[in-house]
């Protein structure tokens, strides 16, 4: 076999994991949330810039305030999920750097002193953060609705400022009754693979 991962855990990050669309009211803690970080943060990054940024959204009232900016196909799963994340990218990621790529802490200045330069690295690694956020919270045993059908001015203008863009919101938590649509096809390795 060429995985170094047991079959039961490549199921639990790939193969069983699904997009779930209903969950059970069992909560989702503190603990979890922060033992899903802990883990994913070790993904890689460019310059270990980090970029992502989550909001988590827990209480009835903020609840309230995400659900109309959902699409109506995503408004009751966001409002009946035990948890839900705001994932956005912080385009004044290069603050950190001096921290995060201490070898080299001049990158802040030569390679993100522009904005625009900081959001296209900001938008493209934060994305491949929220990719890792999704297998992780996978990793605790939970299942992960994450959606891009929501109004995102409108997220970011409610939750965030303007230096941070939102992704996308991930739902959280077990999964309920019904949670699964058919799995869609996938692309065969020869469709997407090409060797030079």
């Amino acid at each position: 076999m060429s995985l170094v991962i047991d079959a039961a855990a490549q199921d639990l990050l790939f193969r069983e994991a699904r997009t779930a669309n209903t969950f059970t009211d069992e909560p989702v803690t503190e603990e979890q949330v922060q033992a899903v970080y802990d883990l994913v943060k070790f993904g890689p990054t460019a310059f270990n810039q980090s970029p992502l940024r989550i909001v988590l959204v827990r209480s009835a009232g903020a609840r309230e305030r995400l659900v109309p900016y959902m699409s109506e196909g995503n408004q009751a799963k966001t409002a009946s999920a035990p948890l839900v994340a705001i994932l956005a990218a912080d385009n004044e990621f290069h603050e950190e750097l001096p921290e995060l790529f201490p070898h080299f802490p001049q990158a802040k200045d030569v390679f993100f002193a522009e904005r625009p330069a900081r959001e296209r690295s900001a938008l493209l690694n934060a994305a491949l953060q929220a990719a890792y956020f999704i297998v992780g919270v996978r990793a605790a045993g939970l299942a992960a609705g994450p959606m891009t059908g929501v109004d995102l001015a409108g997220v970011q203008k409610e939750f965030l400022d303007d230096d941070h863009t939102p992704l996308m919101v991930v739902n959280i938590g077990r999964p309920g009754e019904n949670a699964w649509f058919p799995r869609s096809p996938r692309l065969s390795f020869d469709e997407v693979v090409k060797t030079v």
